[in-house]
């Protein structure tokens, strides 16, 4: 299915870097570029309500489905530790809060 993270958006409007938001989310810039560029296959709950305290914006803000065959799409895949994966690497790039992964 394809959805569509738009990070970056709300990154404009809140006149906010990447390495700022990742420093007051908790997670590395690394992985906040992975989520904002459409690369992630899941992210945590407890990460996309970080990012929406910190942004003050709600989930439908970040995150948008698009209809198949519109351009710009990723594919996201199943949600964090549907599979039995006890970390985020086993769940295939899952983006969290560190200390949630330990």
């Amino acid at each position: 299915m394809p959805i569509v993270v738009d990070i970056d958006v709300m990154l404009a409007r809140r006149k906010m870097s990447v390495g700022e938001l990742a420093g007051r989310v908790g997670i590395t810039p690394a992985n906040l570029a992975v989520l904002k560029n459409g690369r992630a296959k899941a992210v945590r709950f407890a990460t996309l309500a970080a990012l929406c305290e910190v942004l003050a914006c709600q989930p439908g803000d970040l995150l948008r489905w698009e209809a198949e065959g519109v351009g710009g799409a990723e594919e996201v895949g199943e949600v964090d530790g549907a599979d039995g994966a006890d970390s985020a690497e086993e769940a295939g790039g899952a983006v969290g809060k560190e200390s949630a992964d330990a």
